[in-house]
């Protein structure tokens, strides 16, 4: 018999029931990585393509800001795919498979972060990237969907969470949640954290003071 939901009431429950069984133990990995790399003051860089590029930016703004917990240090993010003269100049002069990875080249260094984003997990030039910095000593994290791909392996991915749909709308819905879920938590852990011993450049106040 077919089904008499409407494609609004059909696209919720799905994006609903997706969202709802995520991986908790991944995402707990995904916040220590982040916790970790944040202790020791080392950079986060975030990648993606096309939907993903926007969640990666969104991303590094909410770790620089949105994860500020007042008197602690605060996180140091960067998208490669806000370069755009840099994305542009390797794109145009090597080719796009090598646009993030040779960005990342000038400023990985061991106890970085590298976080790749990917709805196929098969995006060359974050396959790339994420392999430079396992090269390079920096820990990596992978927000993959579909089958996971080759970034959900762990020669390339220290923690992989998978969204496991073929529904790319509905993969990029979950990234997004589990971007704000990371930041959830990890405002929480920050907060527990001793003081910064410069409190020049530590934060003011809580991004969010009121929030308990």
């Amino acid at each position: 018999m077919p089904s008499t939901s409407t494609p609004i009431e059909s696209y919720l429950s799905g994006v609903s029931a997706l969202i709802a069984n995520l991986p908790a133990d991944a995402i707990a990995a995904a916040a220590g990585l982040l916790l970790a790399v944040w202790r020791r003051r080392g950079r986060v860089y975030v990648c993606g393509n096309g939907g993903s590029a926007a969640i990666a930016s969104h991303f590094a703004g909410d770790l620089n800001k949105g994860a500020n917990i007042a008197s602690r240090h605060r996180f140091r993010a960067s998208a490669l795919v806000d370069n755009t003269p840099g994305l542009l100049a390797w794109s145009n002069d090597d080719g796009y498979a090598v646009a993030m990875s040779e960005q990342l080249r000038n400023f990985v260094e061991p106890g970085d972060l590298v976080i790749g984003i990917s709805g196929s997990g098969n995006s060359l030039n974050v396959v790339n990237a994420l392999a430079l910095a396992r090269q390079a000593g920096a820990d990596t994290l992978a927000l993959v969907g579909f089958d996971g791909g080759r970034l959900a392996r762990p020669e390339l991915s220290r923690v992989a969470i998978h969204v496991p749909s073929h529904d790319m709308e509905q993969v990029e819905d979950a990234f997004s949640v589990l971007c704000h879920c990371l930041l959830h938590t990890l405002r929480r852990q920050i907060r527990l954290e001793p003081p910064s011993d410069d409190l020049l450049l530590a934060s003011q106040q809580d991004a969010y003071p009121d929030e308990e």
